[in-house]
């Protein structure tokens, strides 16, 4: 009943929108991604047969991205872009500056002609003209997403696109269903709040005691502004990969826990969906969003956001992405693991859906 009527509302919020021309636009993405990483090694010189030590010398990428050398390398190969052998690689094409540059055009325009589409390659191109300055740590990403305070750009990211409306809007409705007096919702991760601007008017009839958290007060104190007309909630900090007792989160104190582009961060996802798991009384759910699939395009964007910090710049998951420099687990893989945490799992858009292709899932697991 809660994946019906979550799935309903994820209709009507994308109701009229070219899911398959979005679909499309993606797998662009992801082609135009693959040209601008093969440009940006090649302007370093990588044009014979290097391992991977020398091409982080020519590269001067910064130790706690070179996961994402690794990653662009193993999607090169796998493109048929790269060749590898004994540990060398080699690229098999060159790409010229004009050929990015007619290939970002021909995006724009693709982009333009669908709803939201702009947005979406909005913060990617962006990031392109910075791959060089992002890998050595010479400019964050945070400061291109968040350019002088404006959220405009994350709400692009994050709300606005019709994956995420989708999303959002089958999260709101779902916690629209397990709504009653005295419902307890703690929202994990909420970041810049582009969840929290769909489920709080989803949930303010019922003005239950809802606390929004994230692992930085940058983003607490954006949302006390951005939310100032829900005087019922609260806010604090909330790690994800710390001791939840530790933080004074204690067990069955929730009945919600809600987490969107977040749980990816868990250095091992078994036993952050069980610590949560333990924190949701009897009867409770675990709602999430996440991404599924390591699209081209990510690698030239969030997955900056998404490295160790520098003063531990080797540090790795835990769990079964140990080694293989995988950031997303799988949608069989995240189902799996709510089962293995005493979950019963449920997950949107069904098979088949035109934004499966884009892999950003709803997961709801009931206790």
């Amino acid at each position: 009943m809660i994946s019906g009527s979550g799935h309903a509302a994820g209709e009507r919020a994308v109701a009229g929108a070219d899911l398959d021309g979005l679909a499309a636009l993606v797998d662009r993405l992801d082609a135009v991604a693959l040209l601008a990483i093969v440009f940006t090694l090649g302007r370093h010189g990588l044009t014979g047969s290097h391992d991977l030590g020398e091409i982080y010398a020519a590269t001067k990428v910064a130790p706690r991205h070179r996961r994402i050398v690794r990653r662009w390398l193993r999607a090169l190969v796998a493109e048929g872009l790269a060749a590898e052998e004994d540990g060398r690689y080699r690229l098999l094409r060159e790409v010229g500056a004009a050929e990015v540059e007619q290939a970002r055009a021909e995006l724009d325009a693709a982009a333009r002609g669908l709803e939201h589409g702009s947005g979406l390659a909005r913060f990617f191109q962006l990031t392109v003209s910075y791959l060089p300055e992002l890998l050595r740590d010479e400019i964050s990403l945070q400061s291109l997403l968040f350019a002088d305070g404006d959220l405009d750009v994350a709400d692009d990211v994050y709300q606005r696109n019709v994956a995420s409306r989708y999303a959002n809007a089958a999260a709101a409705a779902v916690l629209a269903d397990l709504a009653r007096p005295g419902l307890r919702v703690l929202e994990i991760g909420a970041g810049v709040g582009g969840t929290s601007a769909v489920v709080l008017p989803a949930l303010a009839p019922h003005r239950p005691d809802y606390l929004f958290t994230d692992v930085s007060r940058f983003f607490l104190s954006s949302a006390k502004d951005r939310f100032a007309a829900y005087d019922w909630v609260r806010y604090g900090l909330f790690d994800v990969n710390g001791d939840f007792a530790a933080q004074g989160y204690l067990p069955e104190s929730f009945d919600v826990v809600l987490a969107a582009n977040v749980l990816h961060n868990a250095r091992h996802a078994g036993e952050v969906l069980a610590g949560l798991r333990k924190l949701l009384a009897p009867g409770g759910a675990l709602v999430f969003v996440d991404t599924t699939v390591e699209h081209h395009q990510l690698m030239t964007s969030m997955q900056f956001l998404m490295s160790p910090p520098p003063a531990d710049p080797d540090a790795d998951f835990t769990d079964f992405r140990r080694g293989t420099d995988r950031i997303f687990p799988s949608r069989e893989e995240w189902l799996d693991s709510l089962r293995s945490a005493g979950f019963s799992p449920a997950c949107l858009p069904p098979p088949g859906h035109p934004l499966g292709r884009i892999g950003q899932y709803l997961f709801v697991g009931r206790v």
